[in-house]
């Protein structure tokens, strides 16, 4: 889908939900960010139960292999209010790091508000 509307500034995939049963991971937002450059506002829910094996496979998944490499969107806020955080305080980096590879300009995840400070950090660090 992203392939054939690269003019997309605002994607809308359905609400933020805070039960965690979607089946979507973290990686579909990878060809989002690549395929819609222009991209500047993204609500979407994925499953955050996996985020961060979930974002260290996405290097070793063949799908994506060309992806990391491509330029990417500038959306710098990510709307996922509901989505709970499943992860505990030692992954935040990694989990930041995996955000910005994906959305280099990120500043934030509207609804994680204790994430949010390793992102600036990880920005800061970046820039």
């Amino acid at each position: 889908m992203t392939m054939a509307l690269p003019q997309l500034q605002s994607l809308l995939l359905g609400y933020p939900c805070g039960k965690n049963t979607c089946a979507t991971t973290v990686a579909c937002l990878l060809p989002i960010s690549v395929h819609c450059p222009k991209l500047q506002s993204l609500n979407i829910h994925f499953n955050t139960t996996t985020i961060v094996d979930d974002l260290k496979n996405i290097s070793e998944d063949p799908q994506f292999q060309e992806l990391p490499s491509l330029q990417k969107c500038t959306l710098w806020r990510l709307d996922i209010r509901e989505m709970p955080l499943t992860f505990d305080e030692p992954n935040f980096k990694a989990v930041a790091l995996g955000m910005v590879d994906i959305f280099p300009n990120l500043e934030r995840c509207q609804g994680w508000d204790d994430f949010n400070w390793e992102l600036a950090e990880v920005q800061s660090f970046r820039g």
